[in-house]
């Protein structure tokens, strides 16, 4: 149980930056100060982020099979109901 716990805690976390990168996304669609474009662009240039392949730790490979094991099975939920469980779940704590 302890395992399955870790994996949504962790799976929580990366759709947290999924969220954070999307919001970062929106925001700087609606930026037009070149000047202020350009600073943000040799800042992200100049961060240490590799391109290509991701290595996974064996959680993350653990919990990417359970998922191809759910979607199989057919054992899907909707976001929405996701957040209304996360919700019952906390008020049950």
């Amino acid at each position: 149980m302890q395992i399955i716990c870790d994996i949504y805690i962790k799976f929580r976390i990366m759709a947290t930056v999924d969220v954070l990168r999307d919001n970062i996304i929106d925001k700087l669609l609606t930026i037009s100060n070149k000047e202020y474009l350009s600073a943000l662009n040799q800042l992200v240039e100049s961060s240490s982020v590799e391109k290509g392949f991701v290595n996974l730790s064996a959680e993350q490979i653990s919990m990417l099979k359970l998922s191809d094991q759910d979607i199989e099975n057919g054992r899907l939920i909707s976001q929405d109901q996701l957040d209304k469980n996360d919700l019952e779940w906390l008020k049950g704590k």
